[in-house]
């Protein structure tokens, strides 16, 4: 016996993903429906070797529904994730909506699942931001064996993290570039993305960060632990798909970097690639499509007394959004539901 699963926002990236991730991983789906919005309504979607249409968020009854797999934007969500709610059918929410509400889980299911039980107060889990979830995978297993006491982490995002126009004005401004009668002006981003980067994502706060920024820190402390210093610098560059961290952890003890080496090699959703050598790292391009967090370039920061410096890769279209929330799915059916 399996779930009755819906995948709300199935027209989108993140939405086309959860349905991939749901079939690569054999979730136990006993009936599946994508949801998009009346404008996308009909539009036929892939789930593993069927494909189905999408029915209309805005009319969709969730009774008897077992679980929700949101991907729309606060904004619907704001509205439609309650509804499910109420109807009994537990939502897991890609945006950032319910993240810092203290009745409602923040999860990524390789550091914290013991949260995974909080979600009966709201019947709604969160998921983190992209750049949050592949941090903290990484973080854990040595905050556990060190205690880590400040992170300074600059990222390198790519533009799948701005959706579908993000990844198309990349495409049409690097066209442009070799055609100059070809004039694509900047609009999804503040400045030209093709070849350039640009240290600005999400909107500015009073403090001078960046919304991405603050998340970045909020995330952590709520997921990990809240005596965990963070500054972060978030940076868009002209990736299409897969972010990248530069991270530089101080510990309240020392920690040797062979030793933390070995502990994340044995970490849940970890994967280290780290020798020095030309390519004896893992950049962006060799991220995509696979469910690991990747880890390199780990070294002792010899400016300190106990630090580490270690170079974070992974597709945020997978762990960053869709794998995370389907994570969450089977850490929900094996704790909570059992029904797969």
């Amino acid at each position: 016996m399996g779930y009755r699963v819906v995948v709300a926002g199935a027209t989108g990236n993140v939405g086309r993903e959860m349905l991939n991730i749901l079939a690569e991983r054999q979730f136990p789906v006993d009936e599946i429906a994508a949801l998009a919005s009346r404008k996308s309504l009909g539009t036929e979607v892939s789930f593993g070797d069927k494909t189905i249409k999408t029915k209309d968020l805005d009319t969709f009854d969730f009774t008897g529904w077992d679980i929700a797999l949101f991907a729309v934007g606060s904004g619907p969500t704001k509205e439609y994730a309650p509804k499910a709610a109420k109807a009994g059918c537990v939502v897991i929410d890609n945006s950032s909506l319910y993240r810092y509400d203290p009745d409602i889980p923040l999860i990524v299911p390789e550091v914290n699942p013991e949260a995974v039980m909080g979600y009966a107060k709201k019947n709604i889990i969160a998921n983190p931001n992209c750049s949050t979830a592949q941090m903290v995978v990484a973080l854990k297993p040595l905050h556990d064996r060190a205690k880590i006491k400040r992170v300074v982490v600059s990222t390198y995002q790519s533009v799948s993290g701005a959706g579908k126009d993000g990844m198309d004005e990349l495409w049409d401004q690097t066209k442009a570039v070799y055609n100059p009668t070809d004039d694509k002006p900047a609009k999804k981003f503040t400045k030209q993305i093709a070849f350039n980067v640009i240290p600005h994502i999400d909107v500015f706060m009073e403090d001078g960060q960046t919304k991405e920024e603050w998340k970045m820190v909020v995330e952590t402390k709520k997921i990990i632990d809240p005596s965990i210093k963070v500054t972060a610098t978030c940076v868009r560059v002209p990736v299409f798909v897969g972010h990248s961290e530069a991270v530089n952890v101080e510990f309240e003890e020392f920690l040797d970097e062979d030793e933390a080496r070995e502990i994340l090699r044995e970490a849940p959703g970890c994967m280290v690639i780290d020798k020095r050598e030309n390519g004896g790292y893992v950049t962006p391009i060799e991220c995509v499509g696979d469910f690991a967090t990747f880890i390199s370039r780990i070294r002792q920061d010899s400016t300190i007394d106990n630090g580490l410096n270690m170079w974070i890769v992974s597709d945020n279209l997978r762990k960053g959004a869709a794998l995370n929330a389907v994570q969450i799915a089977e850490l929900l059916g094996n704790r909570v539901l059992k029904k797969g």
